[in-house]
């Protein structure tokens, strides 16, 4: 049995989310964050990675498709490139290219077309300063949208799969693809209120090991410890099983969960935030990916990063009563991983983390939240999908 939870550790000191933090200078006192000078210098150097990685057609290995060209064109805006840098403007570019009549932006003939759409849609959002974009927004919403299990594909709230989205409209739902589309859909400015995001939390509480009046699955008991786990439909894999034949938690879910219900309105006193919360404080770490150790590690590092934004908080308290600046922990162990080059790469290469573009755009995405806090803006935070 594990030790009981404590519904209120690392989330007693939410703050409101109320304004843009602007990142410290060198020379400014910082309240949170990593040292403001180790923090441009990492940056920086993944964004010289970027640079020289990148084809001449503007994208960024193209052989597993657009998502790593748009997650880091995403990571280049968010950390101070302008639309107009050379570097944006030519993946913008090809990005453009893969726009499809559906309103899709994949690859042709792709199976994970909700996905590629989903953070090509992230990326156009955040370079649509002269409403260049609004086109290709607007179509992509619309095709997202439409890959929801719901009543347009004669599911309803009793079917495991209802609220979810997969890779592609016909793909079985779950919890990663569902936290792309919720990031998509906060972009274009949906409410917690959508219809699409509460029949997403249907899904996303049903992916919670929590037995409660939103999850009465055959799952949610068995581990009953307040994480997340991937799906609870089709064919599980082996390692995600426990030997009772429940549903492991682990940690990239875990953060994706936790934030896709705050997303979906539900406030830090719904015992699912309480349970989320409890294991991530239980299980806080930024040297491996809890429950899952290197597999997807700089997916997580991307999750945790943008899911404790979202919460507001600028610390977390773990179970041993110990505090951790979590942008600094996670720039310090970013800059120790990066190559020489600039780069990241996880030594285990499942789910595509071997490829070092993709790596680099997780870590940049990641860093894009752990911006110094200044002393006179210690009690604001940045809140942003």
């Amino acid at each position: 049995m594990r030790e009981r939870m404590m519904a209120s550790v690392g989330v007693v000191g939410w703050i409101v989310l109320v304004a843009l933090v602007a990142p410290a200078r060198a020379d400014e006192p910082t309240a949170f964050g990593p040292d403001p000078e180790l923090y441009r210098a990492t940056v920086d150097r993944a964004i010289q990675y970027l640079g020289m990685s990148q084809a001449q057609d503007g994208s960024l290995s193209s052989h597993i498709g657009v998502g790593p060209t748009a997650l880091a064109t995403l990571g280049l805006l968010r950390s101070g490139r302008s639309v107009d840098d050379p570097q944006v403007v030519r993946a913008l570019k090809y990005l453009e290219e893969y726009t499809q009549e559906s309103g899709g932006i994949h690859t042709p003939g792709t199976h994970i077309a909700i996905y590629e759409t989903c953070v090509a849609l992230v990326c156009f959002k955040e370079a649509n300063r002269r409403g260049q974009y609004d086109q290709i927004i607007q179509d992509a919403e619309k095709f997202v949208r439409g890959g929801q299990w719901d009543e347009s594909k004669e599911k309803t709230p009793a079917d495991l799969e209802y609220g979810g989205v997969g890779y592609s409209g016909k793909s079985r739902p779950d919890l990663s693809n569902m936290a792309y589309m919720l990031d998509a859909l906060k972009a274009c400015g949906a409410e917690a209120d959508d219809p699409a995001i509460q029949r997403a939390l249907v899904f996303v509480s049903r992916c919670q090991n929590l037995e409660s009046p939103h999850n009465l699955t055959p799952f949610a008991a068995k581990v009953n410890d307040g994480g997340f786990y991937y799906s609870l439909v089709g064919s599980q894999e082996q390692e995600r099983q426990t030997p009772d034949g429940g549903l492991r938690s682990y940690g990239s879910m875990t953060y994706s969960g936790l934030m896709s219900m705050l997303y979906a309105g539900l406030t830090k006193d719904d015992q699912r935030v309480k349970a989320a919360a409890d294991w991530i404080s239980r299980f806080y770490d930024v040297q491996s990916n809890p429950g899952m150790g290197d597999s997807g590690l700089f997916y997580y590092y991307h999750t945790f990063a943008k899911a404790l934004n979202v919460m507001g908080v600028h610390e977390i308290e773990d179970a041993r009563g110990v505090k951790h600046d979590w942008r600094k922990e996670l720039t310090e162990e970013l800059a120790r991983r990066q190559q020489a080059d600039g780069s990241w790469i996880n030594a285990n290469p499942r789910w595509m983390e071997g490829d070092p573009n993709l790596a680099t755009a997780f870590a940049l995405l990641a860093l894009s939240y752990c911006q110094p806090v200044p002393v006179a803006q210690e009690e604001t935070t940045e809140a942003r999908p």
